[in-house]
């Protein structure tokens, strides 16, 4: 018998050829119980969220549901979004903001990842510092902007202060329990061959724990960026921050939004650039295509 084009995998007309395994494979990795997908139908279904979004915001804008007072639509703030670049130097305020938090950041990571790392592996470390960090992350960052202030006066110094304490006292845990989920055996093993504990630290713990850090040291930042109103809110005469809350006190709405919005577009492409980074760098730990 001649084998029909079906049978070879041909696309003929009476084909059955992958196009329906392959539709079905992209539904129930959308709605599957932790189903996989692509990443180019993870950024269409992405884009999607964002297009039903605006389209829901014109709607309610146009049909004048909200007033425009407290809700502009889409178009008045993109044009408030120009103007703030075209006229005010927003790209100027933008880079401040964004020296604050990464400063801010950079300091808290510097100083979170040791600390973590003694916290899991020696009891005295921990015994000290737990109790001091849980009782000050617990603390409401807005209510230390006086303190700041009476400490550090009016400068940089206190607005990066603020961002540090929003992110340190959040970040030394995260670190530790990192460094507590390394499994003990690559301990016991490092051991036996004669490691001492400087070594076991840095070539056995610090690099089993390296992906889910980065991980945590990504998510952290998002928290860092959250705190930069308060943060910019004190005496400040620049930064992303001062444009919303000084376009608050006008009941400059659009503006206001233009700047929520171009903090959300900072944060969604440092985050997603920091994705990319740690897929490459760790790609050992991806299990299939859309992890």
């Amino acid at each position: 018998m001649v084998p029909t084009s079906a049978s070879r995998g041909g696309s003929g007309p009476g084909a059955s050829g992958p196009p329906a395994p392959r539709r079905r494979s992209i539904w129930l990795g959308l709605f599957g119980f932790r189903g996989t997908t692509s990443r180019a139908v993870n950024l269409a279904v992405g884009a999607l969220g964002f297009v039903v979004i605006i389209g829901l915001w014109q709607l309610a804008a146009g049909l004048g549901l909200v007033s425009a007072v407290f809700l502009p639509s889409p178009w008045a703030v993109a044009g408030a979004f120009y103007r703030m670049f075209a006229d005010f130097g927003f790209l100027n305020d933008i880079g401040i903001s964004v020296y604050r938090v990464w400063v801010a950041f950079l300091v808290s990571a510097l100083m979170a990842i040791p600390l973590g790392i003694l916290m899991s592996s020696f009891k005295i470390v921990n015994s000290v510092n737990e109790p001091i960090i849980d009782f000050l992350r617990y603390l409401p960052v807005p209510a230390l902007v006086p303190l700041t202030i009476i400490w550090f006066g009016i400068g940089e110094v206190s607005k990066i202060t603020l961002l540090w304490m929003g992110t340190f006292f959040q970040l030394v845990p995260l670190i530790a329990d990192d460094a507590n989920r390394v499994p003990h055996e690559y301990i016991e093993i490092a051991r036996t061959v004669g490691a001492r504990p400087r070594d076991i630290l840095k070539d056995v713990i610090l690099r089993a724990m390296l992906p889910s850090m980065v991980d945590n040291l990504r998510i952290t930042l998002g928290w860092c960026w959250t705190y930069l109103v308060i943060a910019e809110i004190v005496a400040s005469s620049s930064g992303i921050g001062y444009v919303i809350w000084d376009a608050r006190r006008y009941m400059q709405t659009p503006t206001v939004m233009a700047g929520v919005v171009a903090i959300g577009v900072i944060g969604l492409v440092t985050d997603q650039a920091i994705r990319i980074v740690h897929r490459r760098v760790f790609s050992y730990l991806r299990t299939d295509a859309g992890a």
